[in-house]
């Protein structure tokens, strides 16, 4: 679609919302209806929200195609007054959260679907490609990290560990909470800010953290320790690894935005990207604090049956994917083309 045709099709729904933002806001250049006129309709405060998720996502749309500076203006400017009325009430509550899970973050993921793939490219080809040598080869995981490393799997998650995937100074599973918290979040942010250095640092932490989880899953299976390691990871990795990857994307978009930041300025168009990059990083941290709770409370637990484990593990896959995917979508409006 052209830059032309997108307008055409687009300016009704966005002169629409203009019109109900100026009525919201009081501007006097709103005509007002004279004797013998009719009315002005009531505000609809149903149709605006319609109107503003559905230009939000036009201007991801217009951002992602690289269309002419003056319609992505057009977009932000809308959009941002938009979000300021109808969040206005509530800038640091309840409501504020709610929106940012429900409908910011869901559709900032989509806004990103091309560093998403990128990103995870990046992340499952590497994992799989170290997996498979070191499970023909277990000897091969020496190549990717010491002696004391592999050993200390062993202990995690052979049959003698009393609850899976603590570490040995460890005893509580509060305190592998705390060193999961910590550990998570540290590896997202390794992922997002090293995109700073023109996309190269999230590539690197993203086939580095890939080929680590790939060559660590190869050693343990072929240990003979793969309903161990699998039943833990399951539930969790729904969450975490999925936080890794979106972690990269958004470092990938900051790298993007330097290596080709088109009509703006390198400064300007880094600015531009992380505003609406920030808003990944935000869900990012979320779903690390949820991967970290389940890990140290649920994935760790022996009186917790695999099958169990494989079953919620799989349901926790389809919701990530099922939110990732869908939620946020503003429903079909009969004052739709």
């Amino acid at each position: 679609m052209t830059p032309l045709q997108f307008d055409k099709n687009n300016a009704a729904t966005w002169a629409e919302l203009e019109t109900l933002l100026d009525r919201l806001e009081g501007i006097k250049n709103v005509k007002t209806p004279k004797r013998g006129e009719a009315p002005l309709p009531p505000m609809d405060g149903a149709r605006m929200t319609s109107l503003y998720r559905r230009s939000c996502e036009h201007l991801a749309l217009a951002q992602a195609r690289a269309y002419p500076i003056h319609v992505t203006q057009r977009l932000e400017t809308l959009t941002q007054r938009g979000h300021r009325l109808i969040y206005r009430q509530h800038d640091f509550g309840v409501a504020r959260l709610k929106q940012l899970v429900l409908v910011g973050f869901p559709q900032s993921v989509r806004g990103h679907r091309w560093y998403l793939l990128a990103a995870t490219l990046l992340f499952v080809v590497p994992m799989l490609a170290v997996g498979w040598a070191t499970y023909r080869d277990p000897g091969f995981v020496l190549h990717l990290m010491d002696a004391n490393e592999v050993q200390n799997f062993d202990s995690m998650y052979g049959d003698s560990s009393r609850s899976i995937g603590h570490q040995r100074h460890a005893s509580t599973d509060w305190q592998m909470f705390g060193y999961y918290i910590q550990h998570n979040i540290g590896i997202g942010f390794q992922c997002f800010a090293s995109g700073l250095f023109w996309g190269l640092g999230s590539l690197f932490y993203l086939v580095f953290n890939g080929q680590s989880i790939g060559a660590v899953a190869g050693y343990l299976t072929a240990r003979g320790y793969s309903e161990t390691f699998y039943s833990f990871v399951v539930t969790h990795s729904a969450f975490e690894l999925t936080a890794i990857v979106l972690s990269g994307a958004a470092g990938l978009r900051l790298g993007h935005a330097l290596l080709s930041p088109g009509r703006r300025t390198r400064l300007e168009s880094l600015k531009h990207a992380a505003k609406d990059a920030i808003t990944v990083v935000y869900g990012v941290m979320g779903m690390l604090l949820i991967a970290a709770a389940v890990e140290a409370f649920w994935s760790s637990a022996r009186w917790v049956a695999p099958g169990v484990k494989y079953g919620v593990g799989a349901a926790c896959w389809a919701l990530v994917i099922a939110y990732l995917g869908w939620q946020g979508r503003p429903a079909r409006s009969p004052h739709a083309d």
